[in-house]
């Protein structure tokens, strides 16, 4: 895998994180709960379904990395100036990140823990996924004073699995990249639908 400079990596993180939080409050902060709501077809979700989908993995994922990032802060842990990323932790980034175009590659079968509900509510979804999304800057702010390739997170897929705390963020970044785009995705869906009437 090709190294990285470390504190560049956690910028761009940082800024796809901001890019993030603007989507969530420009985006679907000012939208109604029907159009937040409306599943663009069969067996697709609804932007919120989206979020709260989201929501579940940093339940997971947020409390894990900063329980990491403590105990690395408590034995002194320092940065080092390059990462580079684990095969799996490069392929798990790969799989979730938007192409260039804004396109998904693929489709994939979300774990039966991850799945939201038929119709979750709208407001208490919205104000978890920002509130998750400012924890998630202040832990990428924490990650720059630590060695983000030595400190491991187990993932939600089995606890024998783990990944360092910067392949970590780069999942977590492009996962929720992916389903930001689909939630963006069902709401133009609706405003198709309003036209065609």
């Amino acid at each position: 895998m090709t190294s990285i400079n470390s504190d560049e990596l956690l910028q761009e993180l940082r800024k796809k994180n901001v890019e993030i939080q603007n989507k969530a409050r420009n985006r679907f902060g000012g939208q109604t709960d029907a159009a937040l709501q409306h599943t663009p077809g069969p067996d697709r979700w609804s932007a919120i379904q989206c979020l709260e989908h989201l929501n579940t993995y940093s339940r997971f994922y947020l409390p894990a990395l900063d329980k990491a990032i403590t105990v690395a802060e408590k034995h002194n842990s320092r940065p080092a100036p390059l990462f580079r990323s684990s095969r799996i932790g490069a392929w798990f980034t790969r799989l979730m990140e938007p192409g260039a175009d804004g396109q998904l590659r693929s489709r994939m079968k979300s774990p039966k823990g991850h799945l939201p509900s038929v119709q979750p509510e709208v407001a208490p979804v919205l104000l978890e996924f920002m509130q998750q999304q400012e924890q998630m800057e202040n832990l990428l702010l924490r990650a720059g004073k630590v060695n983000i390739r030595q400190i491991k997170v187990r993932t939600s897929l089995s606890r024998f699995i783990k990944l360092s705390a910067g392949d970590t963020f780069g999942f977590l970044t492009a996962h929720t990249r992916r389903h930001i785009l689909q939630a963006e995705t069902a709401i133009s869906s609706m405003q198709r639908v309003k036209n065609a009437v």
